[in-house]
C-alpha cells in the first residue's frame, strides 16, 4: 500500500496495473485482480460519445446497500474516462449486476465516505493532496442495484 502512494507506484499503477486489470477481472469472472489485496472488480460503462462499451477496474467498497467507488486516477489533474462515460450514461454494470450510479455531492456526505475510503486505501489522501494542487476535487460515486440490463 505504502509504495501505491509514491511517484513511481502511481506511474505503474495508471500505466500497468489499471490497463491490465480490466483484462483479468473479465477473464478470471472478478475472482482474479492485481489490486490483490485491495476490493477490486469490473465497471462497465458506455462510452460518453461514443456509446462503446468500456470495462476498467475499480476499488470498491460497501456502504450499506450500496457499493462506493473514487474517480482518484491516482491524484493526477484530469478525473479518469470511466467517470465521464458514466456521468453521460449513469446505468452500468458492476461486477456482473447492473447498477445505478449517483455522484455524491454533499460535502458532509463525502467527507464520511472519505474516512471509510480511507481505511480501504490508504494512498487517497495523498491522492486528494495532489488533485487539489491541480485545482481537482476527487469526485465520489455511489453505485445502487437496479432492475434494467444497464451494460452488456
Amino acid at each position: 500500500m505504502r509504495f501505491s502512494g509514491t511517484r513511481l507506484g502511481r506511474f505503474i499503477s495508471a500505466k500497468v496495473v489499471w490497463k491490465f486489470d480490466p483484462y483479468l477481472l473479465r477473464a478470471t469472472r472478478g475472482r482474479v485482480g492485481m489490486g490483490l489485496v485491495l476490493p477490486t472488480a469490473l465497471l462497465v460503462t458506455r462510452g460518453a460519445k461514443s456509446g462503446a462499451v468500456r470495462r476498467n477496474a475499480v476499488i470498491y467498497f460497501h456502504d450499506g446497500d450500496r457499493v462506493t467507488i473514487i474517480a482518484s486516477k491516482a491524484g493526477y489533474e484530469n478525473h479518469p474516462a470511466w467517470f465521464h462515460n458514466l456521468r453521460a450514461h449513469p446505468d452500468v454494470t458492476f461486477g456482473g449486476t447492473p447498477m445505478r450510479a449517483t455522484v455524491v455531492e454533499d460535502e458532509a456526505e463525502r467527507e464520511r465516505l472519505w474516512t471509510l475510503a480511507d481505511r480501504v486505501f490508504a494512498p487517497y489522501a495523498a491522492y486528494r493532496r495532489d488533485a487539489a494542487k491541480a485545482n481537482r476535487t476527487i469526485p465520489i460515486v455511489q453505485l445502487t442495484a437496479c432492475e434494467s440490463d444497464a451494460v452488456a
